[in-house]
């Protein structure tokens, strides 16, 4: 409904959750006794701190670095991609990174032609998933289920996870670049 009302997501979100509440018989300091509110407080200052390299400019000033380096190499573009995206989403979460890499993206994608099913946005999102699955604060659920656990006393700690985490990345990783290799370059 947001081209009809043009309300967005979070505000449609809010009202639902508002409207619950309301109709509920559940206590509310119950309710927010619930809440993972050190994963909350973790992504509202990821958000800020996007935001700011946004506002700041230095989102468009990589944009332009990074349309230059790669010139008109797809390949060569895609693979510096998926990898850049998988390494940098183990470190940043990778909604905020995908948010950060969009607009950067959308420019090597409009330089290199503009399909909107191009080998570049492809790359972005493989990368910026599979990436997020090597360390524990690579992905909003790694770092719920982290909570969670603790909350649970079963906690697992950030190596823990690593350990098994980058193993997992790096084989997923590598199977999609062959499959965008194979998709885009071998058989296009």
């Amino acid at each position: 409904m947001h081209p009809v009302l043009h309300y967005e997501p979070s505000v449609v979100a809010l009202l639902g959750a508002g409207l619950l509440i309301a109709i509920s018989k559940v206590e509310t300091g119950e309710v927010l006794g619930e809440v993972e509110w050190p994963t909350l407080a973790f992504f509202a200052g990821l958000f800020v701190m996007v935001g700011a390299l946004i506002e700041t400019g230095v989102i468009g000033n990589l944009a332009a670095s990074l349309t230059d380096a790669i010139g008109g190499d797809e390949f060569g573009g895609s693979m510096l991609l998926l990898g850049g995206s998988a390494v940098l989403s183990g470190i940043v979460d990778n909604i905020p990174y995908v948010a950060t890499m969009a607009p950067i993206t959308g420019r090597l994608v409009t330089d290199m032609g503009g399909d909107p099913d191009h080998v570049m946005w492809w790359a972005l999102a493989l990368g910026a998933d599979l990436g997020g699955k090597a360390t524990a604060i690579g992905a909003s659920a790694n770092v719920v289920v982290l909570g969670i656990a603790e909350r649970n006393r079963q906690p697992i700690s950030f190596w823990q996870f690593t350990k098994y985490g980058l193993i997992v990345a790096a084989v997923t990783v590598a199977v999609s670049a062959l499959y965008l290799w194979l998709r885009y370059f071998a058989f296009a």
